[in-house]
């Protein structure tokens, strides 16, 4: 089915929102402006919505909020938004009654008339999601990105050219209910995340199998091969499996050496060339080679390796003050991200702070690391405690190294860190775990957090 046919099979059609935010909004416009009869519905209050149930009031959009929220799901088209548990009891029961659970992302990929480029992983789909558009960009493409990136792709469909491709970012959440396979599928690494929203990490591993299980034999599979669990993906690839690698050089793919990248046999660059500095964004550059290999041309890909500077919120530079640097890595929700990215990178003098709210995900990987590489650990949040018991279990833990402060907020943190700290030592935001216990997103954690560093 196309766009126009989609669009106009829901004229008069009975179609509700789960879950008022980002996504969803722009959705609710354009379903109303192809003649639905619209709902929404949230566990928050009107006054909790703020602007956006002031927005869906003046669009007469019919508001079901409070604990009940879910009761009597009867429309004919239920989207429920991404983070909400694909098995409820409340969707169940409508699926049971013949009612059609979806979701933004699994429409688009039914609609969408061009190349589809995927990614996702427990770390780095972010920087590889983008990195790989900035590739296709660079060879001249209209490209479409979105997903778990930032904006929702479903209402840019109706402008999408089959000429133009698509990148998207997904998360598990988004890929639990998907039906429908990439052109290209590239799956990062997995390690232990969302814990606290799967119901084991078996229903985790099996949402992100759900990328490369809808594929075909023209698709292509990009793997991290030293990866145990992306590794083991190989044998459900039904297309052309790529895998890329620091440890072992694959069959074929993408492979370092520790000084050059090599793509099946022949060097495309050296790792000197790539702007963005840590082995994990080697990595992210590895993956997204092999994505765009065939389509964009290693001018380009050189090109952008050594112009692009990074996304917000992933090791971002914020500013150096009395000889001390401040970096923002507040993408980093959970030990393994913080491992791969900050800890990684910096060696003896770094200032770190840590925790947030608990995703249920174990923290004892964090403590040979910290004890290796922190001078000063500060940290606040739910996981708090459960990252000092962490670091203090850990054999390589002696006493006073690194020292353990406790904060109640960020204010806290940024004002200790910049007390203890000494000319040539780095100060980063690297929290190890998810922000909701005091921030919306870890994107509004990271820009508290820019601003506090902003005004020392």
């Amino acid at each position: 089915m196309d766009a126009k046919a989609f669009f106009k099979s829901i004229n008069g059609k009975k179609v509700t929102f789960c879950g008022i935010g980002r996504s969803h909004m722009p959705l609710i416009e354009l379903f109303i402006r192809h003649g639905a009869k619209v709902t929404a519905r949230d566990r928050r209050s009107f006054q909790e919505l703020s602007e956006n149930g002031q927005t869906l009031k003046s669009l007469g959009i019919g508001l079901i909020l409070g604990k009940d929220y879910l009761h009597d799901l009867n429309e004919d088209i239920i989207f429920r938004t991404p983070g909400m548990p694909f098995h409820l009891p409340e969707l169940e029961r409508a699926r049971e009654q013949g009612k059609a659970v979806t979701s933004e992302m699994e429409v688009f990929f039914k609609l969408c008339p061009c190349k589809i480029y995927a990614v996702t992983g427990s770390d780095g789909k972010t920087t590889t999601t983008t990195i790989l558009s900035e590739f296709l960009k660079a060879e001249g493409k209209t490209v479409h990105l979105g997903g778990n990136i930032g904006k929702p792709l479903l209402p840019e469909i109706e402008s999408i050219a089959p000429e133009d491709v698509v990148v998207a970012e997904l998360s598990s959440f988004q890929l639990i209910s998907m039906g429908e396979g990439p052109d290209v599928a590239v799956v990062t690494n997995l390690a232990p995340n969302h814990l606290d929203i799967h119901k084991d990490m078996d229903e985790y591993v099996n949402a992100k199998k759900n990328l490369i299980l809808h594929q075909d034999g023209f698709s292509r599979a990009v793997l991290n091969a030293d990866n145990e669990i992306t590794a083991g993906f190989k044998s459900l690839v039904r297309g052309d499996c790529w895998q890329f690698s620091r440890t072992k050089e694959p069959p074929r793919g993408v492979y370092c050496d520790g000084e050059k990248i090599l793509v099946n046999g022949e060097p495309l660059m050296s790792v000197s060339e790539i702007k963005l500095p840590g082995w994990h964004n080697v990595e992210n550059y590895m993956a997204a080679i092999a994505a765009a290999w065939g389509d964009v041309s290693p001018e380009n890909m050189r090109k952008v390796a050594g112009e692009f500077g990074g996304v917000e919120h992933r090791m971002e530079f914020v500013r150096e003050l009395g000889g001390v640097k401040y970096y923002n890595d507040s993408i980093a929700s959970s030990p393994s991200r913080t491992i791969s990215g900050t800890l990684a990178c910096y060696d003896k003098n770094l200032i770190l702070i840590c925790g947030g709210y608990d995703k249920h995900i174990p923290y004892d990987p964090l403590g040979g690391p910290v004890c290796r590489r922190v001078k000063e650990l500060i940290l606040m949040g739910d996981t708090g405690p459960k990252i000092e018991e962490a670091v203090l279990s850990c054999p390589q833990y002696k006493e006073g190294h690194p020292n353990i402060r406790h904060v109640k907020d960020m204010g806290e943190a940024v004002s200790l860190a910049r007390e203890l700290a000494s000319p040539g030592d780095v100060v980063s935001l690297s929290p190890a775990s998810a922000s909701f216990d005091m921030y919306r997103s870890f994107e509004e954690r990271g820009r508290h957090y820019k601003e506090l560093v902003g005004q020392l």
